[in-house]
């Protein structure tokens, strides 16, 4: 028969939702975008 005890992992809170963590994602990505467009100057 199965046990059916409340396991440890089960009642732990997640660190960050999926919301946060793609906001995160999104933010960095726009930043590291913002980065790249800057252009390099070429030598003559």
């Amino acid at each position: 028969m199965a046990d059916k005890s409340p396991r440890q992992h089960l009642s732990k809170k997640a660190g960050k939702s999926l919301k946060e963590k793609r906001a995160d994602k999104a933010a960095k990505a726009d930043a590291k975008s913002k980065i790249e467009i800057i252009p390099t100057s070429k030598k003559r």
